[in-house]
């Protein structure tokens, strides 16, 4: 007879949207279960953005020590030779990351008093599933439900990944060899920090894209310093260009995958070590039982319908993260997750947010938050722009930011001087995104940020230039 346990909460997905529903339900007394199939961390943590974000700092890295190993080395320093990649042993550093964050995970889920199942649930009906773990099955039947299955890299069908010559980013984060020569299909923000940092540690890289240019979610001039910076590290790139498939030729060490793409109505087709495919993600839906629960998907049937609170239609089972729709990103199913766990604690909350940054970590760095100029105009706002330069900010030159071409820009609404939009692009602008979203979400006007004293010197600074800019006054900038 299976075992049947009950609970006030049961969270399905322990990524950043899962477990940080499950600790806050728990930290608010509420009995909750969390279930993961996998390990708890979810895409993000295991196989997404932490074990990139690695691995793009270790390539940056290995470009510092080339320079420095170069001819008269660089800022006074050298080195006596030429820097040497072990491929396996830097996987195996981000590895250690990845399982040190895992465990946190796990202790801090149970210092919370969530209880954590390893195992793969299946649902009977909308607050009752079978779990199936390593000790065998166990019922559970929930008062409340959060869904949080994130999603899955997208195959093409005909290019299927085998993760040996055609990889996911998964497969691309677990190279035990650096290839001499890969091709990216997808311009997106997955394939470009990928392509980057593949670029740095010394690979060939040629991008493949079926849009008329890489990064379409960003507008052009804030694309443009990346383009120049993919140009002078010989990265090749085809736009309007679609992949048609890949063989494997060749006998051992010299079997080399043949991508074949079309562009301007010809077909192309280059060799190279490794092909990744990064095309995009899709919503985990299928395989543990959504038919069941009786939950509507949206018009395009791809997420689960959920309102301003992320309840779906069944009442008492909510949707957060990757699965209940766009931007599918872990800092938006964070905030999701734990704001619905306040709302089964009877707190009065409601997902309202102004902007929610997109950060792209490629070289340089990309950071976009509220509205872009091109944007605030579509919806019929008058505005006025500022543009900062990092090349004259003295912190920026410090850390060799301004070799980017980078700056940061800002939007605002002309009548009232209500900040409305900014973006930025340099090296190492993700961290100054804090900022950016805290003027969003406080109303701030562009006089509340020139009035406020930012320390010096810092990054930061260009961001208030950039607002004096906005504003006609900007002290070191023509």
């Amino acid at each position: 007879m299976t075992e049947t346990r009950k609970c006030k909460v049961l969270v399905v997905g322990a990524g950043p949207g899962g477990y940080v529903a499950a600790i806050r339900s728990a930290q608010l007394g509420l009995d909750t279960v969390i279930v993961e199939g996998d390990k708890a961390g979810g895409t993000c943590l295991i196989r997404g953005c932490i074990p990139s974000k690695a691995i793009i700092h270790a390539a940056e890295r290995f470009e510092s020590l080339q320079q420095h190993a170069s001819e008269g080395g660089h800022m006074g320093l050298s080195v006596a030779s030429d820097p040497e990649i072990d491929m396996a042993a830097l996987v195996g550093w981000k590895d250690a990351i990845v399982e040190r964050l895992n465990k946190g995970v796990e202790a801090l889920l149970k210092g919370a008093g969530a209880e954590l199942l390893k195992g793969w649930a299946t649902f009977t009906g909308p607050k009752k599933c079978t779990v199936e773990t390593s000790d065998g099955a166990l019922e559970i039947e929930a008062e409340n439900v959060i869904i949080a299955t994130g999603s899955s890299h997208i195959d093409l069908p005909f290019m299927p990944c085998d993760e040996e010559f055609v990889l996911s980013s998964t497969g691309a984060l677990d190279l035990q060899k650096l290839p001499k020569s890969a091709a990216i299909v997808g311009g997106g923000y997955i394939g470009l920090e990928l392509g980057c940092a593949l670029a740095k540690l010394g690979t060939d890289v040629t991008v493949v894209e079926g849009m008329d240019s890489i990064l379409g979610i960003m507008d052009k001039e804030i694309r443009r310093p990346l383009e120049i910076w993919l140009k002078k590290h010989k990265v090749a790139v085809h736009t309007n260009a679609l992949a048609r498939g890949t063989e494997i030729k060749g006998k051992g060490a010299s079997r080399k995958a043949h991508l074949t793409f079309e562009k301007d109505g010809e077909e192309q087709t280059i060799k190279v070590d490794k092909v990744l495919v990064t095309v995009g993600r899709s919503p985990n839906t299928k395989g543990w039982g959504l038919e069941n629960m009786g939950v509507r998907m949206d018009t395009g049937g791809r997420f689960i319908r959920i309102d301003r609170q992320c309840r779906t239609n069944v009442p008492g089972v909510y949707a957060i993260g990757d699965v209940a729709g766009e931007p599918m990103l872990a800092h938006k199913a964070s905030s999701q997750g734990e704001m619905v766990a306040e709302i089964l604690a009877g707190h009065n909350r409601d997902f309202d947010k102004v902007a929610i940054p997109a950060i792209v970590f490629t070289e340089p760095e990309i950071v976009s938050v509220g509205l872009s100029p091109d944007e605030a105009k579509e919806r019929g706002e008058e505005i006025i722009t500022g543009k900062f330069p990092l090349a004259a900010n003295g912190r920026a030159l410090t850390l060799e930011a301004e070799k980017t071409a980078g700056f940061i820009r800002v939007t605002a609404r002309e009548s009232d001087h209500v900040i409305l939009g900014i973006q930025a692009v340099g090296s190492h602008v993700a961290e100054l995104h804090g900022e950016f979203v805290l003027a969003l979400e406080m109303g701030a006007l562009l006089e509340d940020i020139a009035d406020t004293v930012h320390a010096h010197p810092t990054m930061t600074e260009a961001f208030h230039e950039g607002v004096l800019k906005t504003l006609g006054h900007a002290i070191h900038s023509a």
